[in-house]
């Protein structure tokens, strides 16, 4: 029976899978996505979703309620170099966004035990995505005849020339 059963133990104790899971949330602040099994990256995606929530909260707050926050992911990760880049540039990036921060997208199966892969990544720092979203929408225009398009102009500016070479003599 599953009661009570709201995440996935991913078949570890619960010392090694908090271990594995602040690993692998370090390596992803650190190089911003990573490779590994969809049902890692999911429980991965449960564990660093709140943690980058109360980094970019530091911002909004006062030095106590931040100084907190910086304990609590600390308690959490226990990897100082990754709070420092969570709590810098990482809260910058992500500090408009209402949640979402992590993306998973599924590689296929691997090779030697055909599991389940998956590429999970933080969604700001993705440039491929990002750079379809910049550019400017422009609205759909309706195509023209060209032989009709392009012989009107010409004889406009024959008789606008040869009007103007009249009024002046």
């Amino acid at each position: 029976m599953r009661h009570g059963k709201k995440f996935n133990h991913l078949g570890r104790t619960a010392a090694h899978r908090k271990a594995m899971l602040a690993n692998m949330a370090c390596s992803l602040i650190e190089h911003k996505r990573i490779n590994t099994t969809v049902a890692k990256a999911k429980a991965l995606k449960q564990f660093v979703e709140p943690l980058i929530t109360k980094a970019k909260l530091e911002n909004n707050q006062t030095a106590e309620k931040g100084m907190h926050n910086r304990r609590v992911v600390f308690s959490n990760l226990r990897n100082k170099y990754a709070i420092t880049e969570l709590f810098g540039s990482v809260a910058e990036k992500v500090g408009d966004r209402p949640g979402g921060y992590t993306r998973i997208i599924k590689l296929g199966n691997r090779l030697g035990d055909n599991a389940d892969m998956a590429l999970i990544e933080l969604v700001d720092f993705n440039e491929t995505y990002n750079a379809g979203k910049s550019k400017k929408k422009t609205t759909r225009r309706s195509r023209r005849r060209k032989g009709k398009a392009e012989a009107a102009p010409v004889a406009d500016v024959a008789e606008t020339t040869t009007a103007i070479d009249d009024s002046e003599e």
